[in-house]
């Protein structure tokens, strides 16, 4: 695990403000040179703290107005879980994917134009393979989501 002390602590609630922000300005607002932060930024990616910077699109700016789930419950014996959540993976309306505990074994987050959409997502990529025993499906009427990580706070040195 890679020891991060209170600077790169604020570097990193700031970052997950901002990810655009510039040097110059992570530095002033942290109160560091430049350079020094530039340096901490570097040794960060380099320890991969940061898994990725990504930009984040609204679907129904594209025509994607209907965000769903899909639960599934998969049956182990007949096919490889990670081989099929990598498929799953490549489907391009699937924006995440988790094996989770409980009743389903998978979580699969969609977008998709509309219902009619959907059902056939459902049909053509999930409820017709025989490595699925169980699909049910739930219809996302508004979700919000956070960049930051609650445990920072807690974490970070005084």
């Amino acid at each position: 695990m890679t020891k991060l002390d209170r600077i790169d602590f604020e570097i990193l609630q700031a970052l997950q403000k901002n990810a655009r922000i510039s040097n110059k300005e992570l530095a002033a607002i942290i109160g560091l040179a430049p350079s020094s932060c530039h340096e901490r930024l570097k040794r960060l990616n380099s320890e991969g703290v940061f898994r990725g910077v990504h930009l984040d699109v609204d679907p129904a700016l594209l025509g994607y107005d209907l965000k769903a789930i899909l639960m599934m419950e998969v049956a182990h014996e007949s096919h490889d879980v990670d081989q099929f959540m990598s498929e799953v993976e490549d489907i391009p309306e699937v924006i995440d994917i988790a094996l989770i505990t409980g009743r389903y074994d998978l979580i699969v987050h969609v977008v998709v134009r509309d219902t009619n959409h959907l059902k056939n997502l459902a049909m053509a990529k999930f409820s017709n393979r025989p490595e699925i025993k169980r699909l049910e499906t739930s219809i996302i009427y508004e979700s919000r989501r956070t960049y930051h990580l609650p445990m920072i706070e807690e974490a970070a040195p005084a």
